[in-house]
């Protein structure tokens, strides 16, 4: 019997799904002990108070669990002495380098997969939507609305304009599909070693090498993991290299680009716009300037979570659990030395 302790907030009839792979599986749920959610999709949640009685039967499920869907978060150092039979935890996340920082699990022993690919969707459609706010200038029609001023105006078409894409993970690749759709000449950019290509790409450099292409993009959006090769990728030189009606769009980390360089060119025009999901500090306080450039868009890390976040999630997992039986390779397992 393979026993499975659901760690993080999920719908009853995704634990049934989950229960119902095969008949050697048992299914650890206790809803009460679990972070209560915020939203929908919400897999970290508001950690609720636990009585001595409470912290008894959790320990009682997490000390006999093989399997754990997502990491419990109420003690990450204690993962070892509550978790001592585990040999599998299923992320409910594409990038873990930082949550598993927090673990000291030992990866040789533990198997740790991810959620990639839940989130290309969604994302690929909050870049469409960034990138085509400042291509028809909706700010200048929200300004005229609000002045009640009937006046034409010529807008830019998506359409021709050339995009870079940073990162080719799942996320990265079904964006430049989705913007190659659209007539966008998408540019690649990737870690040493990573993929050569992707549907809709028409050009691929390194991380290293993206001075070189930035002049003559009309955006950038970044979907790379947050890595030591990644922190700081667009700094002030980078920023200052693109072209003034530039857009950037983040997705990836708020640590990938310059904030204080980013902010400034956005205040001086240097920059046409920013569409911003990530910040480099979360939630984004209060006195940030960001909140009040009305070139910005600013998202509260929401735009990966759509309302069918945890099905897709407990397709992978179960997909996954299957697998786990059977002996087979898992999917997206997680590679400490990148991070993803």
């Amino acid at each position: 019997m393979t026993r499975v302790v659901i760690c993080s907030p999920l719908e009853p009839e995704l634990v049934a799904r989950i229960a119902a792979v095969d008949p050697r599986v048992e299914v650890l749920y206790e809803p009460e002990l679990l972070p209560v959610p915020r939203y929908a999709g919400d897999h970290v949640g508001v950690l609720p108070e636990l009585t001595a009685e409470q912290r008894q039967r959790w320990f009682a499920l997490t000390s006999t669990a093989e399997v754990a869907f997502d990491f419990d978060r109420r003690a990450p150092a204690e993962v070892n002495e509550n978790f001592p039979l585990l040999r599998w935890v299923q992320g409910t996340s594409a990038g873990l380098g930082r949550l598993t920082d927090r673990f000291p699990l030992d990866l040789s022993k533990v198997v740790v997969t991810t959620a990639a690919g839940v989130h290309a969707v969604p994302l690929a459609e909050f870049v469409l939507t960034g990138l085509l706010h400042f291509v028809k200038d909706v700010p200048r029609l929200k300004t005229w609305q609000a002045e009640h001023r009937w006046s034409r105006y010529t807008s830019r078409t998506l359409s021709g304009q050339r995009v870079l894409v940073v990162g080719l993970g799942a996320v990265g690749r079904h964006t430049a599909a989705v913007l190659a759709g659209l007539g966008v000449e998408v540019v690649g950019a990737v870690r040493p070693g990573g993929t050569s290509g992707a549907p809709g790409v028409t050009e691929v450099v390194g991380f290293d090498a993206i001075a070189s292409v930035l002049p003559g993009v009309d955006a950038v959006v970044l979907a790379c993991p947050l890595t030591p090769q990644t922190e700081g990728l667009l700094g002030a030189a980078e920023l200052a290299a693109l072209k003034p009606h530039a857009v950037v769009v983040n997705i990836a980390r708020g640590q990938v680009v310059d904030e204080a360089a980013m902010t400034a060119a956005l205040a001086s025009g240097a920059l046409r716009g920013a569409v911003l999901d990530v910040a480099s500090v979360e939630p984004l306080p209060d006195d940030s300037p960001l909140w009040d450039l009305p070139n910005v868009i600013v998202s509260p890390h929401s735009a990966s979570t759509a309302a069918n976040e945890n099905a897709l999630i407990t397709d992978i997992f179960c997909d996954n659990l299957r697998r786990w039986l059977d002996g087979t390779p898992l999917r997206n397992l997680y590679r400490p030395e990148l991070g993803y």
